[in-house]
């Protein structure tokens, strides 16, 4: 394959990892709302029930939607559904942390996923990482401990939470890449659902009591945030299954940006004492990053 084609695949790949996150800030938005009158556990329920309407519908666009069960086999079934159960332990941790701290914490914190994802090429996908990458992923962290405080007044065990979705999200995501161009992008992304159904179910059934959902308005908001988080968990897949997750990662920094507008403009928040200058490290690693891949290409 040419070199062209190869960068076209990265663009494209690069924008699809933009549009992911917006459709993560909004979600957020959504959570931040609705976690007022909602636990964490409930909405993460009816975000994996309701969620699963943007596969149906991808399935049914392609014409992948055949009640046989032939159609419906996948290579390594378990990995599929795993990566499901394992999304909704991150989407637990991160509407948590969504009703404590700012948009913009979270997203910043949740930036750490770039490292894991960096951590689990390498172990898990076999891909060479060199000094300057081993450099960036140091300095990151520095910035992640810089704004966690640990051992000061200032650190929260809550603040740990997004850092804890983002290990769940970076294995989903890397995951995806040990499956073939013969597994389509819909069916993969049904497993992902079923798995995140029955694990967000189990965890909401063992760790709190449901309420009624109190009007029409939340009714429209709850699957409103479902399927926009739905949509952004489809367009993160297929991302990263054309391009490698150590290039696509550096671009997440972009969220700290857009979670930090948001909740500046929408609630007021403007958390700069708990980010600088933890935050210029966090980016800086990133630049770094891509500063090494434009150079070695």
């Amino acid at each position: 394959m040419s070199g062209a084609p190869i960068q076209l695949m990265s663009f494209k790949a690069i924008g699809l990892i933009l549009l992911t996150i917006l459709c993560f800030d909004v979600m957020s938005i959504l959570v931040r709302i609705l976690s007022a009158d909602y636990s964490a556990q409930e909405l993460s329920a009816y975000r994996n029930v309701f969620g699963i309407l943007p596969s149906l519908a991808l399935l049914i666009w392609t014409g992948e939607l055949r009640f046989k069960a032939s159609a419906l086999n996948v290579a390594n079934p378990k990995l599929a559904l795993g990566r499901g159960v394992v999304v909704a332990f991150a989407q637990l941790f991160f509407y948590s942390a969504l009703s404590q701290l700012e948009l913009a914490t979270v997203a910043t914190l949740g930036q750490t996923n770039a490292f894991f994802v960096v951590i689990l090429s390498v172990l898990y996908l076999g891909e060479k990482v060199g000094i300057w990458r081993i450099i960036a992923l140091v300095i990151g962290f520095a910035g992640v401990v810089w704004i966690l405080r640990p051992g000061s007044d200032a650190f929260s065990l809550v603040a740990i939470l997004p850092v804890a979705a983002a290990a769940c999200y970076a294995f989903a995501m890397v995951s995806v890449r040990k499956f073939g161009p013969e597994t389509s992008n819909g069916l993969l992304y049904l497993y992902s659902s079923l798995g995140s159904i029955i694990g967000a179910i189990i965890l909401a059934a063992f760790t709190t009591e449901f309420s009624p959902i109190h009007s029409w308005a939340d009714a429209g908001l709850i699957l409103l945030m479902s399927t926009i988080g739905g949509i952004g968990v489809l367009l993160m897949m297929v991302a990263f299954r054309i391009a490698s997750p150590s290039v696509l990662a550096p671009f997440w920094y972009f969220g700290i940006l857009t979670a930090g507008l948001f909740g500046w403009l929408l609630f007021g928040e403007a958390p700069l004492d708990t980010l600088f200058p933890g935050v210029l490290l966090i980016v800086g690693a990133g630049v770094l990053i891509i500063w090494r891949e434009r150079k070695r290409s």
